[in-house]
């Protein structure tokens, strides 16, 4: 099998990726997997890499297209191409970015779910009956308490919490570090897990949480632990780790206003990415004012009014 077009300099990206920007081994991948895509529709038209130009992977974003890519993975594809060609020129592969002016399909945003305050309260009432009840009431108040990401949550040790301090030092996206305060109720729920975590945790291991065999928790086992509460709790909605980070910073935001603040506890690199939020905060504030507001609930009261204002004679006004 004869290989790929440009294989070599993918490569060398890739170990770019790797070595100077400390991308995570999925976000690799998607990389990988989108440029292998660009590989193979240059191989069925014969272009090497410095043949590419911007008709060229219009063609190709419309074949991906009709192949049923969405537009949010299109516009990722498109991004890695971006990127791919930008290094290209750094390089000397290419003499500019054939992608630079090529725009994918608008996307709509679908805000994130999250829970309210009270479905959140609803979650963490479930009774200790089993011997991993203090493991799992820590994770998923830390969860909340902190807005931490799955990766984040389980990639956790011992040396990282700071109980004197009520904090936690966690392990971001791109290897950053940041320290994050830990509340009243997510300290309580650590202290009683520490407790007992030696009775279950294998010698030597650091992470903080742990799995029945002793060994660091998966992340698909937590997965399936915030999934089994939110149905045990009577939940109506499926529960995914990403849930209650959304629900931390919607409630953050809706009691704070502070979108950096929340920004920096995200650790989210780009206040953009902060700011989906910031329309979770109008939708909660516009059901407020439906609920509350005389003149918002006209138009449910306009027959009763009417009835009502029959029996006035507008001389006695």
């Amino acid at each position: 099998m004869a290989e790929l077009p440009f294989s070599a300099e993918i490569a060398r990206f890739l170990a770019y990726l790797k070595g100077e920007r400390n991308l995570s081994p999925h976000t690799l991948a998607a990389y990988g997997r989108d440029l292998a895509k660009l590989q193979h529709w240059c191989a069925g038209q014969q272009l090497t890499l410095p043949q590419l130009n911007v008709h060229h992977l219009r063609q190709a974003l419309a074949q991906q297209h009709r192949a049923g890519l969405a537009g949010k993975s299109l516009r990722r594809w498109l991004s890695a191409l971006r990127s791919f060609f930008d290094y290209g020129v750094r390089k000397g592969w290419l003499a500019n970015n054939p992608a630079a002016g090529l725009s994918a399909p608008k996307v709509e945003k679908r805000l994130p779910h999250t829970l309210d305050v009270d479905e959140v309260g609803q979650l963490l009432s479930f009774p200790d009956d089993t011997e991993y009840s203090p493991r799992d009431r820590a994770l998923l108040e830390l969860t909340y308490s902190s807005g931490l990401r799955l990766a984040e949550l389980a990639g956790l040790n011992l040396a990282d919490l700071d109980l004197a301090d009520a904090s936690v030092r966690v392990t971001g996206k791109g290897e950053k570090t940041r320290v994050l305060p830990v509340g009243r109720m997510a300290l309580r729920a650590l202290k009683q897990w520490l407790q007992v975590r030696a009775d279950f945790a294998k010698p030597q291991e650091p992470a903080l949480f742990v799995s029945r065999q002793g060994t660091r928790i998966s992340h698909r086992r937590i997965q399936q632990l915030f999934a089994h509460y939110s149905t045990y709790m009577g939940l109506d909605k499926p529960l995914h780790p990403h849930m209650l980070r959304h629900s931390f910073a919607s409630h953050m935001l809706e009691s704070s206003s502070d979108l950096r603040a929340v920004q920096e506890l995200l650790g989210h690199a780009n206040i953009s990415t902060t700011q989906i939020y910031t329309h979770l905060d109008f939708q909660h504030l516009a059901k407020v004012y439906d609920q509350a507001h005389p003149r918002a609930q006209q138009k449910h009261s306009n027959a009763k009014d009417r009835t009502e204002n029959a029996d006035i004679d507008p001389s006695q006004s």
